[in-house]
């Protein structure tokens, strides 16, 4: 027995967080028939499947809520005396509906509106499984999970950039299949027409017998293609467990300040994941990422194999015409790529997956308070407890955030404040006041030891079993530090907003006794926020003895059991506002971080030019560069840079026929991507993205009028317009040159205190009109 899975037996005998150990290796549960659930476990091969009563349930604050009906129920009376302090247990779908549906007569209210007498989960599968006690994934590593990647490939039809399923002659051209076993499959449309190329992906994928589905951009793009196509050919997508079809429903995602919708899609029996997803998730807490396409985040992650070979949507005719094998290749680069990616990013929801309640496809969709709520609940119903309202959320003040100095700093260490939250509420027992059982600090303590404990391990291990380490100690980071967002969730049944109060005003505190012990010891800090603080060493960032000795002299300023690390150190730094900055480490490498900074509406030679000043500025390059400025001032006179670094690509929200009516209403601007489709006379839909350039000359030109479309344009006849590129790198150059000549820091104003005033620069990167 190794040490990651000696660490696990520890793990999973506590059931306040993991699910209960006796219930292993489920890779599955779904809802078999009205009244059974079937669970997939996968302790050898072949794969085992068993069929248990399915159990759900409602809470209810009146056992008489329900007395003079004939649904088949069972009411259990809870201890407590909170508002729900009955439960009422079904054992099939049917009663259940049918129970929600008296309820909601009786009551005049809808499930779980403020106040209402009754509470429901909305998924059943979270229902049997928060009162079974039983996970998925109990026992297995990430690496013993059966995963399989789908990309395909399609035509487009002449005028188009990108593929849409709903035009006859877009059809799916390759399907490229790989798994986590090392198979490779290219279903090669040369050799048979679409719909074989569907029915052979769906026997390869029941051949196969995958519990995780992969792909990028699975659910905004590649099922919703393959179900269109498949309709049209009449060919069911059998790719369930039990041999049923796709489903599907609309659906939204809340990501942080990112709201995504998109149409979501189950596989009986397996789980789907999309690395489009994970990928936005990831960018929340690095915001590092330039953008979310599959070659942005494999050249990001330096994932693909050597020679991998890209080819560009509008491209694809091309190849399949003229260079086949190319295209077959790459995509069978692409689904290796989903497979690396997926590696990198997934197995932090494997193991909170063998935590939460929820398969491992929800545990990505659910966000982290919503997960805190679920254990919550499931302790106090195995305890057979009543369960509180929430409380009616208040205003809940933030932490601790100021930037002292902007400009360039050399010698840069950041000392890490992440863990504060947590620290302090185990400290000072900041805890819900609703919490009759201790369990929420119990969970807090028992995770951060877990933490300890796999952290450590890692650090001794090697391999498979440092990756999994690795990914339990990621994820026991990300669920301590959702402890404190959870007292202010308004949806949390035991938050608190009172005690979610008093932890930011500690943590406040906390931190500006931080920064007065740093500047009283001669550091000059940058910035502090919620992550940390950044500040100029007094000594040379490598001497470590000196580090170690700050560190103590900050502990002299923290409660018994609190102490701040330095976690990153850096030879130079750029400070421009609040949040954002660039950071050079010590491997020459800048991150850029920060809204302010970056913007996915840039065009690409804009994004290259900051890249290529800030790298300058950070390695006492300043000198070069106004000869930097004056080389992309020519390479743009030149019509040096190919259209893709200066196109911009659009989605198109609305179809053209409501693009025409708000216009006609006054109730929008017009936009250079509308107009360009409503000019091409072609038949372009909501979803159908268009890239375009601005031609002509001036800088002062309404872009609605001066677009062309990317595809149009002649490289050995450029129009582009070279004033109006060369006017948006002035502004750049502009923007950041008296950083470059102001040697050293100096104290930030208003402004860069001002978040919202983050984002004028970009201003020209919107959606032009």
């Amino acid at each position: 027995m190794n040490r990651y899975q000696e660490i696990c037996e520890q793990f999973y005998g506590n059931r306040s967080v993991f699910g209960d150990p006796a219930e292993d290796s489920i890779v599955a549960v779904e809802i078999a028939s009205p009244t059974e659930v079937e669970i997939f476990r996968r302790r050898h091969d072949p794969l085992v499947r068993e069929r248990h009563p399915l159990r759900l349930f409602i809470l209810l604050a009146d056992r008489t809520l329900l007395a003079d009906t004939t649904i088949p129920h069972r009411i259990v009376e809870l201890s407590g005396a909170f508002h729900f302090h009955y439960l009422a247990e079904f054992g099939s779908a049917v009663a259940l509906e049918a129970a929600k549906r008296h309820l909601r007569k009786l009551s005049s209210t809808g499930a779980n509106a403020g106040g209402a007498p009754w509470f429901v989960l909305s998924d059943p599968i979270e229902q049997h499984l928060m009162l079974t006690g039983a996970t998925l994934f109990i026992g297995m590593g990430f690496h013993d999970l059966r995963r399989l990647q789908i990309r395909i490939a399609t035509c487009i039809s002449d005028g188009f950039e990108f593929a849409s399923a709903a035009r006859e002659g877009d059809r799916i051209v390759a399907i490229a299949i790989t798994d986590s076993l090392g198979f490779e499959r290219i279903v090669d449309g040369r050799t048979m027409d679409e719909r074989g190329l569907l029915a052979t992906m769906v026997q390869i994928v029941r051949d196969r017998d995958p519990d995780v589905i992969e792909g990028h951009n699975l659910f905004r793009f590649d099922f919703e293609f393959l179900e269109q196509r498949a309709k049209r050919h009449r060919l069911k997508l059998a790719l369930g467990r039990d041999g049923s079809d796709l489903r599907a429903r609309a659906s939204r995602l809340q990501i942080a300040e990112r709201s995504i919708a998109f149409r979501r899609y189950e596989v009986y029996g397996r789980a789907v994941i999309d690395t489009w997803i994970l990928a936005q998730h990831y960018d929340i807490s690095s915001r590092s990422l330039d953008g979310f396409g599959l070659r942005d985040l494999a050249d990001h992650f330096r994932i693909s194999r050597p020679g991998r070979i890209h080819i560009e949507p509008a491209r694809m005719n091309h190849y399949f015409d003229h260079e086949p094998d190319l295209l077959m290749r790459a995509a069978i680069d692409d689904a290796h790529d989903v497979r690396e990616l997926s590696n990198l990013l997934a197995p932090s929801y494997f193991i909170q997956a063998q935590i939460f309640p929820y398969s491992l496809q929800n545990v990505i969709l659910r966000g982290n308070a919503t997960r805190i709520d679920a254990l919550l609940m499931r302790n106090y119903l195995a305890a057979h407890h009543s369960i509180p309202q929430p409380d009616e959320a208040v205003e809940v003040a933030g932490g601790y955030t100021e930037i002292r100095r902007c400009g360039v700093a050399r010698n840069v260490l950041h000392c890490d404040v992440t863990s504060l939250y947590p620290s302090l509420m185990v400290q000072y027992a900041h805890a819900p006041r609703n919490d009759r059982l201790g369990v929420f600090l119990k969970m807090l303590e028992d995770l951060r030891r877990f933490r300890v404990a796999a952290k450590n391990a890692a650090a001794q291990a090697a391999g498979v079993e440092r990756l999994n380490l690795e990914a339990m100690q990621q994820t026991f980071k990300i669920l301590i530090n959702s402890f404190y967002g959870y007292l202010g969730f308004a949806m949390g049944h035991f938050n608190d907003f009172v005690e979610a109060n008093n932890v930011t005003r500690r943590g406040r505190d906390l931190i500006r006794a931080a920064v007065g012990v740093l500047e009283g010891n001669g550091a000059q800090v940058i910035e502090c926020d919620t992550d940390g603080i950044y500040f100029v060493a007094p000594f040379p960032m490598t001497d470590i003895s000196a580090a170690e000795a700050l560190i103590e002299k900050l502990a002299t300023a923290m409660p018994r059991g609190i102490r701040l690390e330095i976690d990153g150190r850096y030879p130079a730094m750029f400070s421009y506002k609040m949040k954002n900055y660039v950071l050079l480490d010590e491997a020459g490498q800048i991150t850029i971080r920060g809204s302010g900074l970056r913007s996915r509406g840039l065009e690409r030679f804009q994004r290259r030019f900051m890249e290529d000043f800030f790298t300058l500025m950070l390695t006492d390059g300043q000198g070069e560069i106004p000869q930097l400025y004056e080389r992309y001032r020519g390479q743009i006179e030149r019509h040096e840079f190919p259209i893709a670094d200066l196109m911009k690509t659009e989605t198109l929200q609305d179809s053209l026929e409501v693009y025409r009516q708000k216009i006609s209403g006054k109730r929008r601007n017009l936009a250079a991507a509308y107009e360009l489709a409503l000019r091409s006379q072609r038949q372009y839909q909501s979803g159908d993205q268009i890239s375009y350039y601005v031609a002509g000359r001036g800088a002062k030109v309404k872009v609605n009028v001066a677009a062309r479309m990317a595809l149009e344009h002649d490289p050995t006849n450029p129009d582009e317009n070279i004033e109006y590129y060369q006017a948006k790198l002035s502004d750049l150059y502009e923007k950041f040159r008296p950083f470059a000549e102001r040697p050293g820091l100096f104290p930030a104003t208003a402004e860069a205190d001002n978040d919202s005033a983050q984002t004028d620069i970009f201003e020209n990167s919107k959606p032009e009109a």
